[in-house]
């Protein structure tokens, strides 16, 4: 699917219209600093406008507004939304979000990007400056998706289980390679590790925003095992995964299943046996199943045919014993 440019056709200071154009090479390079460029362009367009017909930029009330209908972030940075707060508080909202009227319910907005302005404004008890255009479903996630991807600030997994759930709603490749801003294969490897860890381990885990690609993929393969999996379902649940930070959580997990991995070393009894004259010497170990015995002696031969003719006398001299350690 082609993409669209979703800010096209905005009206301008003299009622003209202004067309900007897509920048292919943005979905091509993955340019962020060309779509920041973008949007603080339709800022100024819509401080330009906002005085004379008060359409372009329009300040809706935080209540009248629903999330998108679907999500791309897993968790909230509290420090970094903190510093939003405190910026908007300071010297307003420097950028409106947008928003398109809601195709289900009259009267409300949906929003397409934005979402961290807009509950800033809601906690400040303030209406949210908004441009509010009419578009598809198709180019409300690619200009959400695109949002993000310039801040980078959206890690692998969450960009992944944002690929996963748009192609639950049924969208192609080409929209979800435009929503992203990545090529073919890149969306491959987000899918791989998106179709394999379940969305409730994703979730558990969090964002973890200094783990990559690779490790991930690491982390998707191992999943796959049905054992692995039961292991890694019963750790999230455990009062102490949920102390850990996001990143710990996955180093926690990764280093819990190397360790299952481990082949498991049997315990080994081993000993040494010497006759009170020192004529015999016996070293013995066992693991499992398995015992055995090495005799030392010039005798060695002779001496272990009498324990080999005398095995039934011995054995049943250890059922004996046996049965009076369970009295």
């Amino acid at each position: 699917m082609a993409r669209r440019d979703v800010f096209a056709n905005i009206t301008g200071p003299q009622g003209d219209t202004s067309e900007r154009k897509a920048k292919p090479s943005y979905v091509a390079k993955g340019a962020s600093r060309s779509m920041i460029s973008s949007l603080n362009e339709l800022a100024e367009k819509a401080a330009l406008a906002e005085n004379l017909s008060g359409e372009l930029v329009v300040e809706l009330d935080t209540a009248d507004l629903d999330t998108s209908f679907v999500s791309d972030r897993m968790s909230e940075d509290d420090a970094a939304y903190a510093e939003l707060v405190e910026a908007i508080r300071e010297r307003g909202q420097d950028s409106p979000i947008l928003v398109r009227p809601h195709p289900s319910a009259d009267g409300r907005y949906q929003i397409v990007f934005g979402h961290r302005r807009a509950r800033a404004a809601k906690d400040l008890g303030r209406k949210v400056r908004a441009v509010v255009k009419e578009i598809s479903d198709a180019d409300h996630v690619i200009a959400q998706g695109q949002e993000n991807s310039a801040r980078q600030n959206l890690s692998f997994i969450e960009r992944s289980m944002f690929a996963q759930r748009l192609s639950d709603l049924g969208y192609d490749k080409p929209t979800i390679q435009a929503a992203l801003a990545v090529d073919a294969p890149m969306l491959t490897r987000m899918l791989s590790v998106s179709g394999r860890v379940p969305e409730a381990i994703a979730t558990r885990i969090g964002p973890a925003k200094s783990i990559g690609r690779d490790r991930w993929i690491d982390f998707a393969q191992k999943i796959e095992k049905p054992s692995t999996k039961a292991l890694v379902g019963k750790l999230v649940d455990e009062e102490k995964f949920g102390t850990l930070e996001s990143d710990a959580r996955f180093e926690f997990l990764m280093a819990e299943i190397s360790k299952a991995d481990r082949p498991q070393k049997q315990p080994r009894n081993t000993g040494e046996w010497r006759a009170g004259d020192a004529s015999v010497r016996a070293e013995f170990k066992g693991a499992g199943k398995s015992y055995s015995i090495a005799l030392k002696s010039d005798q060695a031969a002779k001496f272990g045919r009498f324990i080999t003719d005398n095995l039934e006398r011995l054995h049943q001299e250890f059922l004996s014993s046996t049965k009076t350690d369970e009295r």
